[in-house]
């Protein structure tokens, strides 16, 4: 069964020209969960001054519900992070790190090794409270600086002793220029020769095949997928890339049992506020068809007001 996590108010937000108030994200946080989205990312402990965007994350996680927290992820890169963010209340921890070592410099100020060594001493702190932990594989398929990335490296970190204990473990398409022939091989490898856990596909649509690459991650053994409202986002330390795959795209395609045309209608409205406060342009085609398709279908979301 497939499940679907929104990324909006951290990948989504990243590249943003303006900063979102905490009081905008816990709201939207509440409405992506009270519309039936399973998961939620609701932020990151990336240095504010690198990444403004960032800022006020605990601040969204002290005002959310213990209830709602245990729908929600915040992104970290070390066990201070994880520190701050245990303690603001945040169970569900995203740890990331990159397959290549220059993007992990570029992003993390680290080599790709110094974040694995840390990252079992992160997975203590967090099984400690009883939360669970996820390793992000940024790069896992191509780097802004150095090229095509080796699967064998890929699957090098999941086999690594040091990442045992991780709850799921994210495969992501950072740049958006992986096809789905490529996220079919090594979403399949990855299940067949690492050690079993739920496999995430975060991919981006910078070349369009966001959606493509998202059925094919699941056909090869994915469990979740990534997506932000509107296909907002992209990585500040990656050139080139593009933004999320639209989360409305991905869930029209797919269809779970809790989404239906009411559903869509508020992520439609959902979107539609937040591109307007951060001054963005949508790029989800879902959102785009709902408003302009005549009432007959039955996912017309139609004109607002």
């Amino acid at each position: 069964m497939t499940t679907f996590r929104d990324v909006t108010l951290r990948d989504g937000l990243q590249l943003s020209g303006a900063v979102l108030p905490v009081d905008h994200k816990v709201a939207l946080a509440r409405a992506l969960l009270g519309a039936g989205v399973p998961e939620v990312e609701i932020g990151s402990l990336a240095n504010a001054d690198l990444v403004p965007q960032m800022a006020g994350t605990l601040e969204v996680v002290a005002a959310l519900t213990q209830e709602e927290l245990s729908h929600c992820w915040v992104w970290v890169a070390t066990p201070r992070h994880v520190r701050a963010a245990l303690d603001a209340g945040a169970r569900n921890l995203q740890y990331c790190l990159s397959v290549s070592d220059a993007h992990n410099q570029a992003n993390l100020r680290r080599d790709t090794q110094t974040s694995l060594s840390a990252l079992p001493e992160a997975t203590e702190l967090v099984k400690s409270v009883g939360g669970r932990i996820q390793l992000c594989v940024a790069t896992s398929f191509s780097c802004p600086f150095d090229g095509p990335v080796d699967p064998d490296r890929v699957l090098a970190i999941a086999n690594d002793p040091r990442a045992i204990g991780s709850d799921d473990i994210v495969l992501c398409d950072t740049l958006g220029q992986a096809v789905p022939a490529e996220v079919s091989a090594l979403v399949g490898r990855v299940r067949a020769e690492s050690p079993e856990r739920r496999i995430v596909f975060h991919g981006h649509d910078t070349w369009g095949q966001g959606v493509a690459n998202a059925c094919a991650a699941v056909a090869a053994g994915a469990e979740m997928l990534d997506g932000a409202l509107g296909g907002l986002g992209g990585c500040p330390f990656a050139p080139g890339a593009g933004g999320n795959t639209a989360i409305e795209d991905l869930l029209f395609g797919f269809r779970p049992g809790w989404f239906d045309p009411s559903v869509l209608a508020l992520l439609v409205d959902a979107q539609e506020e937040l591109m307007a406060a951060l001054n963005e342009t949508n790029r989800s085609r879902t959102s785009e068809a709902a408003r302009r398709t005549p009432p007959v279908f039955a996912w017309a979301v139609g004109r607002p007001g």
